[in-house]
């Protein structure tokens, strides 16, 4: 049964609300997850917990559920020379920053306007409403070493570390 401590492996069909294709898992290739420890969106780990090997589903996911609502406080414009002198800068993209926490995030270039650098820290998906097909394929229980680092391992082990 799927619950916290877990390792699960997921084939799925990750889809947008006009039914364009964003992700996928295949059974040759499931994306592995340590269940519980907030390696899937909230809504899929809420859908999947308490199931087992076997589980299909259509699940619709709110984007609070999500990559949560767009925030128009992470879209902003600021100066050119808040970026290394003499990059080419272009809409589409990406860099990586730190939140006022200094949590991790990506911001992506909207417009370049001279001086003036439109930028988005909002998840690509923000605000979207997803809807996903979803097979559980495989659980197991976690190593000790997965359940320290947060996350699945693959075979013969994980070593980022």
């Amino acid at each position: 049964m799927i619950q916290k401590g877990k390792v699960i492996g997921i084939a799925y069909t990750l889809k947008s609300a006009t039914g364009e294709i964003l992700d996928q898992g295949t059974a040759a290739e499931p994306l592995m997850y340590l269940h519980g420890y907030g390696n899937l969106i909230p809504g899929l780990e809420n859908a999947l917990e308490g199931q087992a090997v076997g589980f299909k589903s259509k699940v619709e996911i709110a984007p609070e559920e999500a990559y949560g609502p767009v925030h128009e406080s992470l879209r902003q414009v600021v100066d050119r020379s808040a970026f290394p002198a003499g990059a080419e800068l272009a809409p589409g993209m990406g860099f990586h920053a730190h939140g006022n926490d200094g949590s991790p995030m990506v911001i992506k270039i909207t417009k370049v306007d001279g001086a003036n650098i439109h930028i988005d820290g909002n998840h690509p998906l923000a605000g979207e409403t997803l809807f996903f097909d979803v097979e559980v394929l495989s659980e197991r229980d976690a190593t000790q070493d997965e359940v320290s680092h947060g996350h699945a391992h693959g075979p013969g082990g994980h070593h980022h570390h």
